[in-house]
């Protein structure tokens, strides 16, 4: 009897041993933490000053110490304001600021006659001439107060420029990432002064706005792959 007893025990302990071993087995799968997945890190953004050629520099401001470029109206790409791009993925932003150009007369003003309304259409292009946007600024001239800096360097009182900056319209412009330089021209000037009679100006060479402050925000492009050694 009891052999009989033992023989029938046995395979009642084994169950038992299995069933414990795939319950802990169990619990210690449920115990280990999911690993986190792990995101990408966000593209870097640079914002950087442009890197332009001014063909026509109007000076540098006496109270912000911006450099002011001259635009000029012209049909050629090449002659405007050319601006190069650093190497980019995606849309790059090219920003400036966009002002009309005023002469400035204190004899003008003392008399009441200085009162000039400017609208100043520009274009932004590519290098072969394909147009990316317009920009216009528009504004008014009454008194010294709207002058947005005076140019140093000049003959004037204080040795300041008579030719000044007066509104100031900001210009933001998507660039395609293909695109590796942009001109800024000049298209066409319209100016009304205290006789009420206006006048337009589109002649090519002739400078009709300016710019200030211009600089660039992008996704740099990856590094070329490295060349292996053979």
């Amino acid at each position: 009897m009891a052999r009989w007893h033992a023989a029938t025990k046995l395979p009642v302990l084994a169950g038992l041993v299995l069933v414990l071993s795939v319950a802990g087995l169990q619990a210690q799968t449920a115990k280990r933490p999911a690993r986190p997945v792990r995101k990408p890190p966000p593209p870097k953004i640079v914002t950087a000053p442009a890197e332009l050629s001014c063909p026509s520099p109007l000076g540098s401001g006496v109270k912000s110490k911006q450099m002011f470029c001259d635009v000029l109206t012209g049909r050629d790409p090449a002659q405007g304001i050319i601006i190069k791009l650093p190497p980019h993925r995606g849309v790059l932003t090219l920003k400036f600021d966009l002002h009309n150009r005023h002469t400035y007369s204190e004899e003008e003003v003392r008399l009441k006659k200085g009162f000039s309304a400017y609208t100043a259409t520009i274009g932004v292009l590519t290098l072969d001439n394909t147009l990316v946007t317009r920009a216009v600024v528009a504004s008014e001239f009454r008194r010294a107060e709207d002058l947005v800096d005076r140019i140093g360097g000049g003959a004037g009182p204080g040795g300041v420029k008579a030719v000044a900056p007066i509104g100031s319209e900001p210009i933001s412009v998507a660039i395609p990432d293909d695109v590796t330089e942009v001109s800024i021209l000049g298209e066409k000037l319209s100016i009304v002064r205290s006789d009420g009679v206006p006048a337009n100006y589109s002649a090519p060479g002739r400078p009709i706005a300016i710019i200030s402050n211009a600089t660039v925000e992008y996704t740099p492009a990856p590094p070329p792959p490295a060349r292996r050694k053979r």
